[in-house]
């Protein structure tokens, strides 16, 4: 698959996700948003319901003054008669305006009355057009009652005045009971069909936000709620004048909770979206890495190709050269292509080797042969081995044994071809216009072995040192073609140091060298 196209896929991939957060984002915000504006209405139908029970209930007590002292003046006390008393029937057809102290009073049509004493026979009109005596006394009753209401439409302009002079200048104490407050609120909030029972607090204030009622004063919370204007107002008394207001404020100091509960019915889907999003990032990051192990496969397949083509070549030159009669009697030729057959042979199975490596690879832990070895022994015995080759290239290999307690458990095999790798890796990538220096090291330190191999090659850059441990994986070098392998070497290395319960890391700088350490548990003495 081409990149450009799992590119692509992922870039759908990403948009289709976005999309499904956008609308759930979206959803949530309108959930919220439709929850708080139940809330508002709720709460401000609520305040405008208490508002006009106090008005209503402060109208009342004024009309009732006001009848009791009619009723002293004409000299009647007790209750009163309900058969001399007029029920107005209203049905919107009075209108009464107040503005400035001045009333203005509309009526459309006569308003009907009842008395409890009518047991008369009214007659219509004769079809003549002419009244008869019935109809005149009809006529009278209706011109008496248009003077009896427009008398109880005076009583209530003098009750309406009296409320509106001298209500607003009694103290809030007198004209609202605090202790009914709490429980009006409950009331109207809680119940009454609202059903939102949410924990509240609530004080009364002047027009300067000088709070009268509680003397307690608020939580912290709500006074915190109260700098935000985070809170629902009411004027107790609309009709009062402004320098007069009293304004009732509630407090919900858990609304942002009861707003955020609609997010109780979105965990799952918001699970199932995070599940999708590591999903997607794990995909993608598979997609790729496979698709750079499939790049590392290739070049491995054609460096592989190259490595076993050299010395097969060589081999069959030489061959074919030993079938030359003439190179049979010079014994200096036939040494020298003999050594060009044994050269080129161990270099095919040095290859071969590393081919085969690949299957440590493919099994959870390589099979090792576990026994006691020095490794102060092994260094030096590898040290020997490679020094020739080092001296080939005007080189030197030295070594620092500072390890006292050198044993550990160990495959001899594999972990002298760890330090080979290493060694090996320090020749390919060496300066030529600088002498090679390698060094190997040993040293103890909490009761671990540490193996440090140094040399002054090329170096690695920074962003290339973590990646160099890993399968396939080969660090550019440039315009240089002289140097080939698989990209297997320290992949195999650190395995086989993990499998001895070790670790290895690498420490370079570009130009100045590479420094590989070894960390191996000690041996102890009673194992």
């Amino acid at each position: 698959m081409k990149k450009s196209t799992i590119w692509i896929l992922a870039g759908v991939m990403a948009f289709a996700f976005f999309c499904l957060l956008y609308l759930q984002i979206n959803f949530f915000r309108a959930s919220v948003t439709l929850r708080e504006e139940r809330l508002d209405d709720i709460v401000n139908r609520s305040l405008k319901d208490i508002s006009r029970d106090f008005e209503l209930a402060q109208a009342d007590q004024y009309l009732d003054a006001f009848i009791e002292d009619q009723n002293k003046k004409a000299g009647v006390y007790g209750t009163r008669n309900q058969d001399q008393e007029v029920t107005i029937r209203q049905q919107e057809k009075v209108k009464i305006r107040i503005e400035d102290d001045k009333f203005d009073i509309e009526h459309s049509s006569i308003i009907s009355t009842e008395s409890s004493s009518q047991n008369q026979i009214f007659q219509l009109p004769s079809s003549r057009g002419k009244t008869n005596t019935i109809s005149k006394k009809m006529y009278d009753m209706q011109e008496e009652q248009k003077k009896r209401f427009a008398a109880e439409l005076e009583n209530l302009i003098k009750v309406a005045k009296q409320i509106t002079n001298t209500a607003s200048h009694k103290p809030i104490e007198e004209r609202v009971n605090f202790k009914e407050l709490g429980p009006k609120i409950k009331e109207q909030v809680w119940y009454n069909g609202n059903g939102l029972e949410l924990p509240f607090e609530y004080e009364v204030v002047d027009k300067n936000n000088k709070t009268i009622y509680p003397q307690g004063g608020l939580s912290e919370k709500c006074k915190e709620m109260a700098k935000r204007r985070e809170y629902y107002s009411q004027a107790l008394f609309p009709s009062d004048p402004d320098d007069k207001a009293m304004y009732l404020k509630v407090y919900f100091p858990t609304k942002v909770q009861y707003l955020m509960s609609e997010l109780n019915a979105m965990y799952p889907a918001i699970g199932f979206t995070f599940i999708l999003l590591v999903t997607f990032i794990i995909t993608i990051y598979i997609i790729f890495r496979q698709k750079r192990l499939s790049e590392m496969k290739n070049d491995f397949m054609n460096n592989m190709t190259h490595e076993l083509k050299t010395p097969v070549s060589t081999i069959s030159l030489a061959a074919q050269m030993l079938k030359d009669g003439s190179i049979i009697k010079s014994p200096e030729v036939f040494k020298h292509i003999s050594g060009v057959i044994n050269d080129e042979t161990e270099r095919l199975s040095f290859q071969v080797e590393k081919v085969l490596q690949m299957s440590l690879f493919e099994k959870q832990k390589a099979t090792l042969k576990m026994k006691e070895l020095d490794v102060n022994d092994i260094v030096v015995s590898v040290a020997n081995t490679f020094q020739l080759k080092v001296e080939k290239f005007g080189g030197n290999l030295d070594i620092d044994l500072e390890a006292t307690e050198s044993a550990i458990n160990a495959d001899k095999m594999h972990f002298t071809n760890v330090l080979f790798n290493l060694l090996d890796n320090a020749v390919k990538y060496r300066r030529e216009d600088v002498p090679l220096e390698l060094m190997i090291r040993t040293w103890n330190n909490n009761n671990k072995l540490y193996i440090s191999v140094e040399d002054n090659g090329i170096g690695i850059k920074k962003e290339y040192v973590k990646k160099i441990f890993e399968r396939f994986y080969r660090v550019s070098t440039g315009n240089r073609h002289d140097v080939k392998g698989f990209g297997l070497g320290l992949a195999y290395v650190k395995k086989i140091v993990e499998d001895h319960k070790g670790t290895i890391k690498a420490e370079s700088n570009q130009g100045k060298g590479t420094k590989f350490v070894i960390a191996l548990p000690v041996m102890k003495i009673n194992e």
